[in-house]
């Protein structure tokens, strides 16, 4: 894939998470309005989290990392690359149908490894039932992963990127039916509004299988149904992607981690959710698409023996990632309690809430650019089919956050599982860079990223000191309903046009380049 095509392909998958990553908002505001953090509100969240935290293994992990490379060499080489794509769908299938009856069978296990804290309370219960109708979700979104590494394999980014759009798009059907006439505002109305969006996410799984299964139709990959069966293939991607389950879904371990933590505290499932909402869309516009869009980018050029051109791919991606993501990380961290309280202060989300929030918000913008290094860095070893030495990584990560959620909790409660995933995330990031060193140039920083990377921290640091100036000018004016929605637009106007403005002027980056990007 040439630099422009490489780039081209990011943005346009950056764009469509964006419009996915907004209608996530949407959502989340009508959660938080309907049921605020209470019982209802948690249950759902835990019952939600459990598929997705298992498509991290069985798909993202697995496949994004250790299908798309091999699959992207069989194309380059027309070596059996649509049999192979079928073996590996037919497979997938046969093992999630599996782990879909034991799940549901199994839930209230489920649950307690997910958030034990709930033992004992209206929340385990709900949260049994719901997880029960939510669950196989796991099936049909973990086989549009699939599907949609096929889809960017080939240079098809659109179906794959626009599909999770669907997901929020149902979801807020769901709560505006739901809604109608429904006060909400007891147990009984708030359990309704539960039910109804557990039964959405089952629903919003087979819409967006659909969407992604008629686009590698007509790119020429109808991958049906059928027996599975063993091929020395597939045996060797089940080796390479046993371990690319656990790096790759490194991050959603210590949410799981963490959210256990937070069980034990009134809310802070609820609050620490919310914050999640906040930091994922920077990471799911930059980091995701980039690592997206990466991965079978430098599989091709590996294969081609280009290590110039793969080091130059990876430099521009990490430098764009971190230039668009370091000013994200500074606003959350500053400017943390006007995001909050102007998205979801409202309805059942009461001061407390958003207070509790913000604080999640802010240390989880301190990790923000170690989870994007990361979608940058992984694809290194993954490209080289390279997977051990990131689960390595991923287990010291594992043990490092569970000390620090587990241990701080007691004394500073629900915030150290936020300190534990920032801070592990920064160590991951150490460890991937450590190991690189011994893949040669192709995986070096050169020195136009180093030169730009203490530009853009700078640029980012003067975003961040006019933030705050504005924010505490404007202060009043988040406290009256009809202004604080312009209050934040204007906030976000002034970051923008202070970090750009600077950015631009002491040669952090170059406008032109984001423009001629966006065009292409």
């Amino acid at each position: 894939m040439k630099p422009v095509r490489l780039m081209a392909g990011f943005f346009t998958v950056g764009v469509w998470t964006l419009v996915s990553r907004v209608m996530g908002f949407v959502r989340d505001i009508m959660i938080a309005a309907y049921l605020g953090t209470g019982p209802v509100a948690e249950a759902f969240l835990v019952a939600f989290s459990l598929p997705n935290l298992f498509r991290r293994f069985f798909a993202e992990g697995a496949f994004n990392m250790a299908f798309v490379p091999m699959f992207s060499k069989k194309l380059e080489g027309d070596d059996g690359a649509h049999r192979f794509a079928q073996d590996a769908f037919v497979g997938l299938a046969g093992v999630l149908t599996v782990f879909t009856v034991v799940g549901v069978i199994f839930m209230p296990a489920l649950v307690t490894m997910m958030a034990s804290g709930f033992l004992g309370t209206e929340r385990f219960d709900l949260a049994v039932y719901y997880g029960r109708i939510a669950f196989p979700y796991i099936l049909f979104i973990s086989l549009s992963a699939l599907l949609s590494g096929v889809l960017n394999a080939t240079g098809r980014f659109t179906a794959a990127a626009a599909a999770p759009v669907l997901l929020n798009v149902i979801f807020v059907a769901a709560l505006l039916v739901a809604g109608f006439g429904c006060e909400c505002t007891d147990l009984a109305g708030q359990m309704y509004m539960g039910q109804a969006l557990a039964y959405a996410v089952p629903i919003a799984g087979v819409a967006q299988l659909a969407v992604v299964w008629f686009a590698a139709k007509r790119a020429g990959y109808p991958l049906r149904f059928g027996r599975p069966r063993m091929t020395p293939e597939l045996k060797r991607l089940a080796i390479i992607a046993a371990p690319a389950a656990l790096a790759g879904g490194v991050v959603q371990i210590n949410l799981l981690v963490g959210r256990q933590v937070a069980s034990f505290f009134d809310g802070a499932v609820a609050w620490l959710s919310y914050a999640d909402r906040l930091y994922q869309l920077p990471l799911g516009v930059v980091g995701i698409a980039i690592g997206i869009v990466l991965l079978p980018d430098l599989s091709r050029r590996l294969r081609a023996k280009d290590d110039v051109g793969g080091r130059d791919a990876f430099n521009r991606a990490s430098e764009i990632s971190l230039a668009l993501t370091i000013p994200a990380s500074v606003a959350l961290m500053v400017i943390p309690m006007p995001l909050v309280s102007v998205l979801f202060e409202r309805g059942a989300f009461t001061s407390d809430d958003t207070a509790a929030t913000a604080l999640a918000v802010a240390i989880y913008g301190l990790g923000l650019p170690a989870f994007v290094l990361q979608k940058t860095l992984q694809p290194l070893f993954f490209a080289r089919e390279d997977t051990k030495r990131p689960f390595y990584y991923a287990v010291i990560a594992m043990v490092l956050n569970a000390a620090l959620a587990v241990g701080l909790s007691p004394v500073i409660g629900f915030t150290a599982a936020a300190i534990g995933t920032s801070l592990t995330g920064w160590a991951m990031v150490l460890l991937l860079v450590r190991g690189a060193r011994t893949m040669g140039d192709a995986a070096k920083f050169d020195a136009r990223f180093k030169s730009r990377l203490g530009r853009i921290i700078l640029s980012a640091l003067g975003m961040g000191a006019t933030l705050l100036i504005a924010s505490t000018t404007m202060q009043p004016f988040f406290g009256i309903p009809t202004l604080r929605y312009l209050a934040l637009l204007g906030l976000v106007v002034i970051g923008i046009v202070s970090y750009f403005g600077l950015g631009h002027l002491i040669g952090a980056f170059r406008l032109s380049e984001f423009k001629r990007n966006l065009r292409r």
